[in-house]
């Protein structure tokens, strides 16, 4: 019997996919990866025995804390705005958890994202589609997966949506059916972002320093760049008359550029560290629809390959506050292309 060793949150969504694996007919294994002292596993223990599956918690603390959480650190004192759960998933979820998952001898292991993986005999290829609920589609969070990860992997709920997946876990009885959503960051207490750089980046790198309008004028003080994301308006503490929004962050110089919202419109960026799932690397010119964040929608765009790796994206329209750390994901339709980290936007 093919073993499944599935990441176990104790949520709504692992909780159901493990569920939706015994039906199938596979053999399941729970597991909880530990990563840090918000968390428990208590709830993920609960569920494994109400399914009647071997439960495993792995302390994947130190590790969680050197390749996400100080990544997250080191970007903000970069001045960039990092996307967490990439690395998560690229380090842990489908990097040191299929390795742990093979100890207790799994074949494969699995996760409650909203996302589908099919197989392509003509190009020999596993490739990443989006899930089939649109609101709930995760595959932007997922492009950094590799043939061999992908290869490795089931995600049980992506031909299903989310209020499917709530009535599917009340019928089975499971007590977090109408669970809320959880959108925080799962290693920052009560999503305490700014409070939680400050209490971990040295001071000598957080310091206050200057407001510049888009004439270069300075416009106020700064707590430090680390408290700033391109495209934010709120907690600026600014009185301009109009709107402000955080338009540029120059970590050198120590000052944070404000705008008005049309300000923070960009025509394209240069993205690194690209990974392409559909095919081996971008040779020549494509049109595709990109994301420039998660809760973006998919806009028409054409990418062009750069020297070391870098991809050129150019888009049809400009887009709203592209901020470098954050990741773009290129689609065909359902078909997740790949993506890269932004580097930095371009203006044409």
């Amino acid at each position: 019997m093919t073993v499944v060793a599935v990441a176990m949150s104790g949520g709504v969504d692992s909780s159901v996919a493990a569920a939706l694996l015994l039906e199938k007919g596979y053999e399941v294994i729970g597991i909880t990866m530990l990563l840090s002292e918000v968390g428990s596993s208590k709830a993920a223990a609960d569920v494994a025995e109400k399914l009647g599956i071997p439960f495993h918690v792995i302390d994947m603390r130190d590790f969680f804390e050197k390749r996400v959480i100080n990544y997250f650190l080191e970007e903000y004192v970069r001045g960039r705005t990092p996307n967490p759960c990439i690395a998560c998933n690229r380090y842990l979820k489908f990097g040191t958890f299929i390795e742990k998952a093979a100890e207790y001898g799994a074949d494969y292991v699995a996760t409650g994202h909203y996302a589908n993986i099919q197989y392509d005999e003509e190009r020999k290829r596993h490739l990443l589609m989006r899930g089939k609920d649109e609101h709930k589609d995760q595959s932007y969070v997922l492009y950094n997966l590799t043939q061999d990860q992908l290869a490795k992997v089931i995600f049980p709920l992506g031909s299903y949506d989310k209020t499917w997946i709530r009535k599917k876990a009340k019928e089975l009885g499971l007590t977090m059916a109408e669970g809320k959503e959880s959108q925080e960051i799962c290693f920052i207490p009560d999503n305490d972002y700014k409070g939680f750089i400050a209490g971990h980046v040295a001071s000598q790198e957080m310091k206050p320093g200057v407001f510049l309008n888009i004439k270069g004028e300075v416009v106020g003080k700064h707590r430090g760049v680390q408290c700033y994301t391109v495209g934010q308006r709120k907690g600026l503490g600014l009185a301009l008359g109009y709107p402000a929004y955080v338009v540029d962050i120059d970590v050198q110089n120590n000052t944070v550029t404000i705008g008005e919202e049309k300000d923070i419109y960009r025509k394209g960026l240069l993205a690194g560290e690209n990974n392409f799932i559909a095919f081996d690397e971008l040779q020549e010119p494509k049109k595709v629809q990109a994301k420039v964040r998660y809760g973006a929608l998919a806009a028409a765009a054409e990418i062009y390959p750069q020297e070391k790796g870098m991809v050129k994206v150019v888009f049809e329209k400009p887009q709203r506050a592209i901020t470098p750390g954050q990741a773009v994901v290129y689609y065909d339709k359902d078909l997740v292309l790949g993506g890269g980290i932004i580097e930095r936007s371009l203006r044409d």
